[in-house]
């Protein structure tokens, strides 16, 4: 019986990749652990230096005991994260009302005929308006000079005027992100749409808009970054969110402690937000990379 060489030499070089496999799957591990291993000493190098000179420099004592005394970091620290409880309340409340109204306008703006030209108008009207306003300007405007017209049946709080101020003001940026994602979806879409019969309102509700939503998600979750912060401003109407809190300790104290204890409780808010917008960024485009190789 004949011998099959031919097989007997496939397996030879199969064998000799498979024992050479694993020196390169060492050299890549050695050079990823020396690349952290530089990574890591250059940061506590860079760091370190930072970190010298600041305690190095001939007001640092003051500096330190002014902004990070550590008795003052625990009497500030229950009012100062009370009123950041109120702050993420009014989070989550802007979070429900800026989407709903944006898509309003969005959609207003969107439709197509000479029929809907009021509905654009109006809509781009509030758009350009709403953008062209300081968001400070707009919370000082309704949360102080609508309370002193006292129309009768508006409500007078500084808080409902505030949280309405931000819906108005991002409403109108989120209004453009959504804009931007209808008109990415293919004119075929609607024209396929209208061909069945659809009418405008039906077109967009199940052809345009599921496939818009999808795309300017990335570009929302970095507007819900800025809205967290932004919350913040609701304190020159005399909101006791968590900077008024900090405002009260500081006139009280002299001591500017508490300013650090509100900048802590922010940051350990806005810090994961920004890492799982990262992390949804770079999902979103892998999936849009695969999407497109098929």
């Amino acid at each position: 019986m004949s011998t099959p060489t031919g097989d007997t030499g496939n397996g030879d070089q199969q064998l000799g990749k498979s024992r050479r496999r694993p020196s390169w799957l060492w050299l890549g591990h050695q050079e990823g652990l020396r690349a952290s291993v530089i990574a890591v000493i250059s940061t506590v190098v860079v760091f370190g230096a930072l970190a010298l000179v600041v305690v190095n420099s001939p007001e640092w004592p003051r500096v330190r005991d002014q902004f990070f005394n550590p008795d003052d970091f625990k009497a500030s620290a229950p009012d100062v994260f009370g009123g950041f409880i109120l702050d993420m309340q009014m989070f989550v409340i802007s979070m429900v009302t800026i989407p709903t109204f944006a898509l309003l306008i969005a959609v207003m703006r969107s439709f197509r005929g000479p029929a809907f030209f009021p509905v654009r108008l109006l809509a781009t009207i509030y758009v350009d308006v709403l953008r062209g306003i300081p968001l400070i300007l707009l919370v000082l405007l309704l949360g102080f000079g609508v309370p002193a017209l006292q129309i009768a049946g508006t409500p007078g709080g500084a808080l409902f005027w505030g949280v309405t101020a931000l819906t108005l003001s991002y409403a109108a940026y989120t209004a453009e992100i959504y804009r931007s994602g209808i008109e990415s979806v293919p004119e075929s879409q609607r024209a396929s749409a209208r061909a069945m019969g659809l009418t405008q309102w039906q077109t967009m509700r199940y052809a345009i808009l599921p496939q818009a939503l999808r795309n300017v998600i990335p570009a929302l979750m970095n507007t819900v970054v800025s809205l967290q912060k932004d919350v913040a401003l609701l304190s020159i109407l005399g909101v006791r969110e968590a900077v008024r809190e900090a405002e009260i300790y500081t006139a009280r104290t002299f001591n500017y402690t508490s300013y650090v204890v509100a900048t802590l409780l922010f940051l350990a808010v806005s810090i994961p937000l920004v890492r799982l917008v990262d992390w949804y960024a770079v999902r979103d485009r892998m999936r849009r990379g695969s999407v497109g190789t098929y």
